[in-house]
């Protein structure tokens, strides 16, 4: 039974849905009908291999629990808590047929977004204490973004837009078909009103100029160098605006890039680029 019910709760059901019914087909998991007696009862332990963060433990309750009503589960953690090899993440029991119909697609919403949280935290760690915020982007898996922005949350980082509805965001090609910065802006306030915030790509410091003069209130930082954006911070003093860097962002450079007074780094390497952390699923002993 799933204990916590977030307001993303629908979202993730039906991402566990698709991924069931993707493994089990028309058929069904006929391995373990075939080889394990119907009344068979079994306990098991979900436990880490390696290193990490934990995430996506409701996408596995569920799973779970779609699978067989009768799996009892015994959740020892919560997302976001630090994993160690060899630590017991759950106890579940109950129906063996079930719980072995059901563990790779558990295991593998765990693997996946714990491997995201625990990508999120080492670039949490390099930022240090400066206070800048490590956020995701779009670059999502398609159908698990809710998901994947709660891996990046429970890691520590930030969030960002969830969709093209959260928020207005003038990238490169609406600069380009709109016939400038100044007049995207303009358009765009028109439309949103004081309500939405709104925030758009520059490519250098002359474009930084124009979106400033023009009351952006957010401007994201677009592949710029060091000192570029410590340039973009001195000349955004003044200005109420917040400033965000995006593009090419890798963990060495973390550190680096937060020392220049930036307010956010978004990486879309958290999503995108982030190794699934070993989890299995083994017999209690």
């Amino acid at each position: 039974m799933v204990t916590d019910k977030p307001a993303f709760l629908p979202q993730l059901e039906e991402a566990v849905m698709r991924a069931l019914a993707e493994d089990l087909g028309a058929r069904g998991d006929i391995t373990s009908r075939a080889t394990v007696p119907a009344s068979a009862q079994a306990s098991f332990s979900i436990v880490a291999r390696e290193q990490g963060v934990l995430a996506g433990r409701a996408c596995a309750q569920l799973t779970f629990a779609r699978v067989d009503r009768n799996i009892e589960q015994r959740w020892h953690l919560d997302d976001g808590q630090a994993l160690e090899p060899g630590t017991v993440v759950a106890d579940i029991s109950g129906p063996a047929v079930g719980i072995l119909t059901a563990e790779r697609t558990a295991l593998n919403f765990l693997g996946r977004l714990s491997g995201i949280a625990t990508l999120t935290s080492r670039f949490v760690a390099a930022a240090g204490g400066s206070g800048v915020a490590v956020a995701h982007t779009r670059k999502t898996s398609p159908g698990l973004r809710a998901a994947e922005i709660e891996a990046v949350v429970a890691g520590g980082g930030k969030r960002h837009r969830a969709g093209l509805s959260d928020a207005i965001l003038i990238k490169d090609n609406h600069v380009a078909t709109a016939g400038g910065i100044g007049p995207a802006l303009e358009r765009a306030r028109a439309f949103a009103g004081h309500m939405v915030r709104i925030s758009v790509e520059v490519d250098n410091l002359d474009q930084l100029g124009e979106a400033l003069s023009a009351g952006a209130d957010c401007v994201l930082l677009d592949n710029f160098s060091l000192e570029h954006m410590k340039q973009a911070v001195q000349l955004a003093e003044g200005h109420r605006v917040t400033l965000e860097v995006s593009g090419n962002v890798k963990l060495e450079r973390v550190g680096d890039i937060a020392a220049t007074g930036v307010d956010v780094i978004s990486v879309g390497a958290l999503t995108h680029s982030a190794p699934c952390l070993d989890i299995g699923l083994d017999v209690a002993g």
